[in-house]
């Protein structure tokens, strides 16, 4: 049986490790390459050493990171053979980028590759969470990922939102940090309306909220936009989980996200975790 979060104690055992989930999108990944990267990675270790926050790193980026380099595959209908070859290709490119992001600071990475079995069924689930635990307890960092290689559009998560969501639930995350390239949700849409402002703080994504929102409003590069982020946020929230969504590239903004700055938009949980 897995244990809480609350029994990993941070590098000098006195304290109990703080858990975050976060979830880097395609486009942030591509977009902003090793530098982004390892900046995310420095605050990574500046959480943890500074803050007693553990961090399980939830990523995109790999189908897109192979299409860039395959040009056959730079189209926009892919069949779900393309898109699994991609995937194959594509993730050790990915992991090769937080691997050295992760060295650079001292710190160590090792993949985990999910399909929605792994979470759905109770068995793998609990070696899953098994996994992670052991992991941080070394203090290495889980890199997440869907594994699109095997996955079909049946049994598939659909977006890594969903999966960040899930993953922070099964593992008692305290936040989920959403990583997007706009600076949080907005009254109204900011491509059409230069008057929209940012919603600071959401008590509750309802139903009425996510329909209303545009369905298709991912980047070129990535699945999911603010429908399905909104969507993982709402199931974070049923599980007692606090969803930050934020733009990827400010500067420090896991660091500001600990301070519990005025930044993204903050969705509160619904209920503490462990109640039903």
């Amino acid at each position: 049986m897995s244990k809480s979060h609350t029994d990993t104690k941070d590098t000098a055992g006195a304290r109990p490790m703080r858990r975050w989930v976060v979830k880097a999108g395609s486009n942030m990944v591509c977009s902003g390459g090793p530098l982004l990267l390892r900046a995310w990675m420095q605050q990574v270790a500046h959480l943890r050493r500074e803050h007693g926050i553990e961090v399980i790193w939830v990523t995109s980026g790999a189908i897109a990171s192979a299409a860039d380099r395959v040009p056959s595959a730079r189209k926009k209908n892919r069949t779900l053979s393309e898109k699994q070859a991609l995937s194959a290709i594509g993730q050790p490119m990915v992991m090769d980028l937080y691997n050295l992001a992760l060295n650079a600071t001292g710190l160590m990475g090792a993949q985990i590759l999910l399909t929605y079995d792994d979470i759905a069924d109770d068995q793998r689930r609990r070696n899953f969470q098994n996994t992670v635990e052991q992991l941080l307890t070394w203090g290495i960092t889980p890199v997440l990922n869907e594994n699109d290689a095997v996955a079909t559009e049946e049994i598939k998560f659909g977006d890594n939102d969903s999966l960040s969501a899930r993953v922070a639930w099964v593992t008692r995350a305290e936040r989920l940090l959403i990583l997007t390239d706009v600076a949080g949700l907005y009254d109204s849409d900011p491509r059409k309306n230069p008057q929209a402002a940012r919603v600071p703080r959401l008590e509750q994504v309802t139903t009425a909220l996510i329909d209303s929102t545009d369905k298709g409003g991912g980047s070129s590069r990535g699945t999911g936009g603010m429908y399905s982020k909104l969507s993982a946020a709402q199931l974070a929230a049923d599980h007692g989980v606090e969803t930050w969504l934020v733009q990827g590239d400010v500067p420090a903004v896991l660091l500001q996200v600990a301070s519990d700055a005025d930044i993204g938009t903050r969705i509160a949980a619904r209920r503490r975790r462990g109640e039903k």
